[in-house]
């Protein structure tokens, strides 16, 4: 058999062969340009990845934002406070009482401690410290005068006084909260109070972020970079720098600027944060406010930790490519030598044709064979399945019969009985014997009824249902527990109608009585109130005068084995399949304590007409 050729004297299948090598070339142009489209767009990933570090830091921004000003507006209303203990006017008045002066002091070192402040001290109308919460300390602020600080002057001027500095005398930096200390209408000194701000920075030194404080001069008052301390963020104004000299706000040797770099993060999108460079470090910086103390809250998260995610996305999508137009350059490969291979064992197709047939021929009648085998085994399944009914509907006949057989016995022996009374006059008996037959042919109704039942399932359906009727039945049903219990039960003189079904609401009215009589266990005397009312909607009320239900109770009431019986008393599921059928009905029930003592529960159902000659199904 002879290959054949195309026009340029390779057969059809090498041709084709030819494709995948040249479709290689293509892929491996195509990763090549893949590659360098992710490196090119390596800058969009990396702030991808830094808006993404600014929103998880937002929360840690917005924490110690909220931190701060809860500090600050806490202790802003302290000076205020004490400056009205008689303590201080005594004081004031009498700088020079040696017996009054130490304990003025204790008593202020006192207040700080369970302040938690860092300072507490009161000054005379010149700015002298007269009594300080750190007496005891090395730097006491005692006789040292204060008049300089903004503080001071602000608190006899306009009442409260407020200024963050470091402190000339302890080293350490604080806010300061004043206010005047008036006897009357008289004016005798100022006291102070000093929150530290150290135990701030700790905290945020636990975090990988950096998080600033500047005020309106844009010093840096505040950070967890020890070595940013009163470093600036703008060149400062002589106005400004003499200003902090006059009231000693900060050392002003040390208000040098920090190198900054700043640019929006991606400004059209809107996201409110920027890059920072400080030297040779790189943050996305996101800023708050506390607009009181005029300070700006910032956090700077470094950026080391997404360009490193960037980084590694990018690794990741070239390895995916890579690896992409490996496999893809492989199933090309794989596929020309596919082809190659099948050219070559074209030779052979014409050998195997023969053989095929052959084959086939032989496999044609085995084939045929198992069809018939196969067909039997169908046929003989389906006798088996013909004969397990039968013998089913043989059980079954045999069980009706022996059912039927008995009340059909009976029913003839009464039937014959009746005639012979009738016979003798006796229609007293003979109608005795009929009611025994109309029982029967009941027996053999119920008995119809159950065998078409297990036949189908049945659907349970609602309809309208007197309710007067239902509370009736369930008080019959408990009457021997009720006859030791008052019932107080006035029954509306026409009937009510609601939407439900008899007797699963029957058995929601008996759980809830079996539930009032548990709850007055061993109480005396033992009360139940029932209220039936209708209107646009049906209500059933059932009271008991027990000890009522506590909150949570109320809260689990109608939860699946939730119980406040002891163990073994329930399983806690009686008030659950209520809830569940009421709601069946498409009616509610509830739970309350009475205002007078014990638990009422509710049944709302919907409104009905009265029903028709049949009862509402089940």
């Amino acid at each position: 058999m002879t290959e054949p050729r195309s026009s340029n004297g390779l057969s059809p299948l090498r041709t084709r062969a030819a494709r995948p090598r040249r479709a290689i070339w293509l892929v491996a142009l195509a990763v090549c340009a893949a590659l360098i489209g992710v490196l090119a767009a390596q800058p969009r990933i990396e702030r991808l990845y830094f808006r993404q570090a600014g929103a998880e830091d937002t929360a840690t921004l917005r924490l110690a934002t909220q931190v701060l000003r809860g500090a600050l507006e806490r202790t802003q209303a302290l000076p205020a406070l004490i400056a009205d203990r008689q303590i201080l006017h005594q004081t004031l008045a009498e700088p020079e009482n040696e017996g009054l002066v130490p304990f003025t002091n204790e008593m202020l070192r006192q207040a700080a401690l369970s302040l938690e402040v860092s300072d507490i001290y009161v000054m005379d109308l010149s700015g002298r410290t007269i009594a300080t919460s750190n007496y005891r300390s090395d730097t006491s602020f005692l006789g040292r005068s204060f008049s300089f600080r903004p503080y001071f002057s602000d608190a006899l001027s306009a009442g409260l006084g407020r200024f963050h500095a470091l402190g000339t005398t302890s080293g350490q930096r604080g806010y300061f909260f004043a206010a005047p200390v008036i006897d009357n209408t008289e004016v005798l000194g100022v006291v102070a109070v000093k929150l530290s701000l150290d135990g701030f920075e700790e905290a945020w030194a636990e975090s990988a972020s950096t998080i600033i404080v500047t005020d309106v001069n844009n010093v840096v008052f505040l950070s967890d970079r020890p070595d940013w301390h009163f470093r600036t963020i703008a060149p400062l104004p002589d106005a400004a720098v003499e200003q902090i000299t006059l009231t000693r706000q900060y050392p002003v040797e040390r208000l040098r600027p920090l190198s900054l770099g700043t640019e929006p993060l991606d400004p059209d999108l809107g996201f409110g944060l920027d890059l920072l460079e400080v030297g040779d470090e790189r943050f996305v910086s996101q800023t708050a406010l506390i607009a009181a103390a005029g300070w700006r809250v910032s956090i700077l998260t470094p950026t080391g930790p997404a360009t490193q995610q960037a980084w590694t996305t990018v690794l990741l999508l070239w390895l995916v490519i890579v690896i992409a137009g490996l496999i893809l350059a492989a199933v090309l490969g794989r596929r020309a030598r596919l082809i190659e291979r099948l050219a070559a064992e074209q030779s052979l197709a014409a050998l195997l044709e023969a053989r095929v047939t052959e084959r086939t021929a032989a496999l044609k009648s085995e084939v045929e064979e198992r069809r018939a085998t196969e067909e039997r085994l169908r046929a003989t399944q389906k006798e088996l399945v013909q004969a397990g009914k039968l013998a089913a509907l043989g059980s079954m006949s045999a069980a009706l019969s022996h059912e039927f057989n008995q009340p059909l016995a009976a029913v003839k022996s009464y039937a014959e009985n009746a005639g012979t009374f009738l016979d003798r006059g006796r229609s007293t008996e003979a109608r005795e014997n009929i009611e025994r037959i109309s029982g029967m042919a009941d027996r053999m109704a119920s008995i119809s009824k159950h065998l078409r039942n297990f036949a189908r399932r049945p659907q349970d359906r609602t309809g309208p249902v007197a309710l007067t009727q239902v509370v009736d039945d369930a008080l019959e049903l408990m009457q021997p527990r009720l006859r030791a219990v008052d019932v107080h039960y006035d029954r509306p003189p026409a009937e009510i109608w609601a939407r439900g079904g008899p007797v699963r609401l029957q058995q929601v009215v008996v759980n809830l009585l079996g539930n009032a009589l548990d709850a007055m266990a061993g109480m005396e005397p033992q009360r139940i109130e029932i209220i039936l009312t209708g209107g646009e909607s049906s209500e059933i009320a059932v009271r008991d005068f027990g000890p009522g239900l506590s909150q949570d109770a109320l809260e689990q009431a109608f939860d699946p084995f939730f119980t406040t019986k002891d163990p073994g008393q329930g399983l806690g599921l009686g008030l659950s399949i209520s809830y569940n059928i009421v709601r069946d009905f498409g009616g509610q029930l509830a739970v309350t304590n009475h205002p007078q003592g014990g638990a009422v529960f509710r049944i709302v159902l919907e409104a009905a007409a009265p029903a028709p000659a049949e009862v509402a199904a089940q």
